[in-house]
């Protein structure tokens, strides 16, 4: 279901989620949120946690990704996800609807998925 998301890109994507607050950017937090912003076509990037249990509860969230062309990831832990975005509880699923000031960082996300997606 989920594919292994490189050392690289991991780094990148925890400094671009702990970093989207600071640079004025915004999320929707928990599957029904990131469900919406994703059918709003208001998600620029979605990632989703891989130990989320059941997992059926998530395995909507990257086809509707691929369905509406929002680039997705995955992360390791719930508890990682919340974290990386700012809240003491974990989160199943973060969208960033808004970047801030983050695009450079973000383009290079992208850019990289779209290389392991070949």
């Amino acid at each position: 279901m989920t594919h292994e998301v490189p050392n690289d890109l991991k780094e990148k994507q925890n400094e671009f989620l702990s970093d989207l607050k600071k640079k004025h950017g915004k999320s929707r937090i928990g599957i029904n949120e990131v469900t919406k912003a994703i059918e709003r076509d208001t998600a620029k990037i979605v990632f989703v946690a891989k130990d989320v249990s059941p997992a059926e509860v998530v395995m909507h969230l990257p086809l509707i990704c691929k369905e509406k062309k929002v680039p997705f990831s995955y992360v390791d832990t719930k508890k990682e996800l919340g974290e990386k975005i700012g809240i003491a509880v974990g989160a199943a699923a973060v969208a960033v609807t808004d970047l801030g000031e983050s695009q450079k960082e973000f383009d290079v996300i992208v850019k990289r998925l779209h290389e392991l997606a070949k």
